[in-house]
């Protein structure tokens, strides 16, 4: 039996960041600053206040999380804990493994969450009921 993966397995990721006065740079490679082949990027901006996003887990695909420009916090959970990762910088990232569900909220005005993934979009990779991802982490 695959052991599923936990709050402990989401890791928040540095990523080298390059400027001068003229301002700052931080390049993202899949497989070398992300723990993954990159094939998909998307993000999300104009996002009302009290809204929250994500509120999902996915089967296979991994997700990298930036704040891109502005502030947000991510709630990770794997079915017994929880915690709260803010994101607030854009040279660092939060890396979401397969398993782990996840929403974004908290966001401040302005706001840019861009998201790498590992897989390109299919809606059959994700588990959009609570109760149905608790009941899938009680089987392999």
């Amino acid at each position: 039996m695959a052991q599923k993966p936990t709050i402990f397995d989401c890791s928040l990721i540095h990523l080298a960041k390059f400027g001068d006065r003229n301002g700052q740079i931080t390049a993202v490679q899949g497989g070398v600053d992300v723990p993954f082949s990159v094939q998909r990027v998307f993000y999300i901006y104009d996002i009302p206040a009290g809204e929250s996003r994500g509120g999902h887990a996915h089967l296979h695909c991994h997700e990298f999380i930036v704040a891109g420009s502005g502030a947000f916090e991510v709630m990770v959970d794997d079915g017994h804990l929880r915690k709260v990762v803010t994101l607030n910088q854009p040279h660092m990232g939060l890396h979401l493994p397969p398993g782990i569900w996840a929403s974004e909220y908290n966001f401040s005005s302005g706001a840019i969450c861009i998201v790498l993934a590992s897989h390109d979009y299919d809606a059959a990779d994700y588990i959009r009921d609570y109760d149905e991802y608790l009941e899938s982490r009680k089987h392999a």
